[in-house]
C-alpha cells in the first residue's frame, strides 16, 4: 500500500512512531545509522586516471595507435613520436575537459542543508534536515522549504509549490485525507508533501516517510546520474572512419604487395613499402583538430553558462532539430505578474516586470495616476488586503514569500503606491475565510479605524458573479442587471482569451449585528469591484532564442 492511501494512524504504525511526542534520541540515532542520513548521494565517480584513460578508447585514437606501432617497427621514429604526441595531446584536452564540467556541476550541487522543525522527546527542536529519519515528526509554515517526503497529517490552509518535481508552477492545496488508486502521480498526492518544495501559504504537519536517495527528488536525482551514456553521431562516424581507413589500408597494402612481387621485387620490401603506404593514409591530425574544434565549441557555451560534460556532446546539440523544453522557469519567469485589470466597463494595462514595484498603469495609449480612479484604487486596495503574501526587498531584488498568485496582487497595489505595511496601520484583519476548491475563494473580516467592518472576498469570477447583487460602475454602486452581467461574462471572457488567469474582487459592508462565525454567513450579496488578469510572462530572452532556433532549422 502506498503511502497516500494510509490514513494517519496507519502511517504512525506503520513507521513505529507517535505524532504526539515524535521519536527519542535514541531511536532517530537507531534509524539514522540503519537508513543513512537524508542526503542526495552523488554517484561514484571514476578517478582522473579513468577519465584520462577513457580518453583513448575511441576506434580512431586505437587506429593511431596502431599507426605508431606500425611506425616504429618500420623505422619511423619521428612520426612514431609525431602521432602519440598528438593523440596524448589529444587525451590531455578532453581530461581537463570533462574534469572542469565536474567540478562546475559540484559547484551547482553545493546548496545548504535547510534548517527543519522536529517533534524530538515530546518537544520542537531545530535540526539540519540531513538528520531526518524515517519515522520523524516535522511542522512547516509559509516560507519553509520541505526537508524530506512527508505524510501530512495536519494541514491549516497549506499550499505547497512543487515546480522543482512538477514544473507547474501554480500552487497546490494539501489535504490530510487518504487518497484512493494504485498509480497517482506526483502532481495528484495532495497529502503528500515532497522534499525540495515549498510552502507558499498556510502551515501543516507531517510524518517522514522517506529520506535521501528513497525520496522522490532522489529517484530524479539517480536516474539522472545512472542515465545510459550513448555513443553521439560524431563518435559514430568517427568510428566508421577508422574502419573504412583499416579497410583501405589493407587493400592498399595488398595491391601494393601484389603488384611489386608480379613485377618481381621482394615480398618483404613490398611489404614494408605497402604498410608505409597505408600508414600515411590514416589522418593522423584528425582527432587533435576535431578536439580542438569542439573544446572552441565548449568555451562558447560556458559563456552562455552552460555546462558540456562530454565533448563530443557539443557536436549532438549542433544535430539537434527539435528542442523539447520546461514551460515554468525556463520559458517564463516563473513569476505570476497582473498585466490587465478591469473594472466598471473600463480596462487598464499593468506594465513592469515580475514583483518589481515599478511599473505604469496605462488606459489605451494613456498613462493615468491608479489613485485618482476609484474603482481601479478599491479593486487594488482590496486585492492586497485580502491576501497574505508579502513581496520583500532582498538587496537589488524583490522576492516573493507566499503564493505567487497572491503576490501578483500585492506587486500590482505596489505599482500604485499601496503598501501593506501602510495598510496595517489603516485597517485591521480580525477574521480570515481561507481558500478552498470548493468554495473557489477567500475572505477576510477587515475593520477600519472608525470601527467599521466590512468583508473583502476574492476568487473565481464566475462565482463571485453569481455571489453578487451590486457592481461598482462607473465610480458608482449600482445594481447587477443582466446587462451588467453580460458585461461582466464578456471580460472574463476578454482577458480569459488572453492566456491570462483571472481574480475577481468583491466588498460587502458588515452590520455591527452581523455575524462573521461563518463563511457561509458573510458570502453573499456583494458589491462587484473588478477583475484582475495575470499571466506568468515569458523571460525576456526566449523571444530572440525562440527565433535563433527558427534560423537555424530547430
Amino acid at each position: 500500500m502506498n503511502w497516500y492511501e494510509m490514513r494517519a494512524h496507519e502511517v504512525e504504525e506503520r513507521t513505529n512512531t507517535n505524532v504526539e511526542v515524535g521519536l527519542t534520541e535514541q531511536e532517530a540515532e537507531g534509524r539514522l545509522k540503519k537508513f543513512g542520513t537524508n542526503e542526495l548521494q552523488e554517484a561514484k565517480r571514476p578517478s582522473a586516471l579513468m577519465v584520462f584513460l577513457a580518453q583513448f578508447k575511441d576506434f580512431m585514437v586505437l587506429v593511431l595507435f596502431g599507426a605508431t606501432i606500425i611506425s616504429a617497427f618500420l623505422g619511423e621514429y619521428i612520426d612514431s613520436i609525431a602521432i602519440v604526441a598528438i593523440v596524448i595531446i589529444n587525451g590531455v584536452l578532453g581530461f581537463f575537459q570533462e574534469r572542469k564540467a565536474e567540478k562546475s556541476l559540484e559547484a551547482l550541487k553545493e546548496l545548504a542543508a535547510p534548517q527543519v522543525t522536529v517533534l524530538r522527546n515530546g518537544k520542537w527542536i531545530k535540526a539540519p534536515s540531513k538528520a531526518l529519519v524515517l519515522g520523524d515528526i516535522i511542522k512547516f509554515s509559509s516560507g519553509d522549504r520541505i526537508g524530506a517526503d512527508v505524510r501530512l497529517v495536519e494541514s491549516s490552509s497549506l499550499y505547497i509549490e512543487e515546480s522543482a518535481l512538477t514544473g507547474e508552477s501554480l500552487p497546490v492545496q494539501k489535504k490530510v485525507d487518504a487518497l484512493q488508486g494504485q498509480d497517482v502521480s506526483i502532481g495528484d498526492q495532495k497529502n503528500m508533501a515532497f522534499m525540495g518544495t515549498m510552502i507558499t501559504r498556510g502551515a501543516g504537519t507531517g510524518v517522514v516517510v522517506a529520506t535521501g536517495m528513497n525520496t522522490a527528488m532522489g529517484q530524479i536525482a539517480n536516474m539522472l546520474q545512472n542515465a545510459e551514456q550513448m555513443e553521439t553521431p560524431l563518435q559514430r562516424r568517427l568510428e566508421q572512419l577508422g574502419k573504412i581507413l583499416i579497410i583501405v589500408a589493407l587493400i592498399l597494402t595488398a595491391l601494393v604487395v601484389l603488384a611489386g612481387v608480379y613485377q618481381g621485387n621482394e615480398v618483404y620490401h613490398m611489404f614494408l613499402a605497402g604498410v608505409s603506404l597505408a600508414v600515411a593514409a590514416i589522418p593522423e591530425g584528425l582527432p587533435a583538430i576535431v578536439t580542438v574544434a569542439l573544446s572552441l565549441g565548449v568555451q562558447r557555451m560556458i559563456k552562455k553558462r552552460a555546462i558540456v560534460r562530454k565533448l563530443p556532446a557539443v557536436e549532438t546539440l549542433g544535430c539537434a532539430s527539435v528542442i523539447c523544453s520546461d514551460k515554468t522557469g525556463t520559458m517564463t519567469q516563473n513569476k505570476m505578474m497582473v498585466t490587465h485589470m478591469w473594472s466598471g466597463g473600463e480596462l487598464w494595462k499593468v506594465t513592469g516586470q515580475g514583483y518589481e514595484p515599478t511599473g505604469s498603469f496605462m488606459k489605451g495609449e494613456e498613462v493615468i495616476d491608479p489613485t485618482k480612479t476609484k474603482s481601479l484604487y478599491q479593486l487594488l486596495t482590496f486585492g492586497c488586503l485580502c491576501n497574505n503574501a508579502n513581496v520583500i526587498q532582498k538587496k537589488k531584488t524583490y522576492v516573493l514569500d507566499g503564493d505567487p498568485t497572491e503576490g501578483a496582487l500585492v506587486a500590482a497595489a505596489m505599482k500604485a503606491g499601496i503598501s501593506r505595511e501602510a495598510l496595517k496601520g489603516k485597517f485591521e484583519v480580525i477574521r480570515e475565510f481561507p481558500f478552498d476548491s470548493t468554495r473557489k475563494m477567500m475572505s477576510v473580516i477587515v475593520r477600519d479605524r472608525e470601527g467599521k467592518k466590512f468583508v473583502i472576498t476574492k476568487g473565481a469570477p464566475d462565482v463571485l458573479l453569481q455571489m453578487s447583487q451590486t457592481i461598482l460602475w462607473g465610480n458608482k454602486q449600482q445594481p447587477l442587471s443582466e446587462m451588467y452581467r453580460k458585461e461582466v461574462q464578456a471580460a472574463i471572457h476578454s482577458l480569459g482569451s488572453q492566456a491570462l488567469r483571472t481574480i475577481a474582487v468583491a466588498f460587502k459592508p458588515l452590520k455591527a449585528t452581523d455575524s462573521i462565525e461563518h463563511e457561509r454567513e458573510v458570502e453573499q450579496d456583494f458589491m462587484l469591484v473588478g477583475i484582475q488578469g495575470m499571466i506568468d510572462p515569458p523571460r525576456l530572452e526566449v523571444a530572440q532564442a525562440v527565433k535563433e532556433c527558427k534560423e537555424a532549422g530547430i
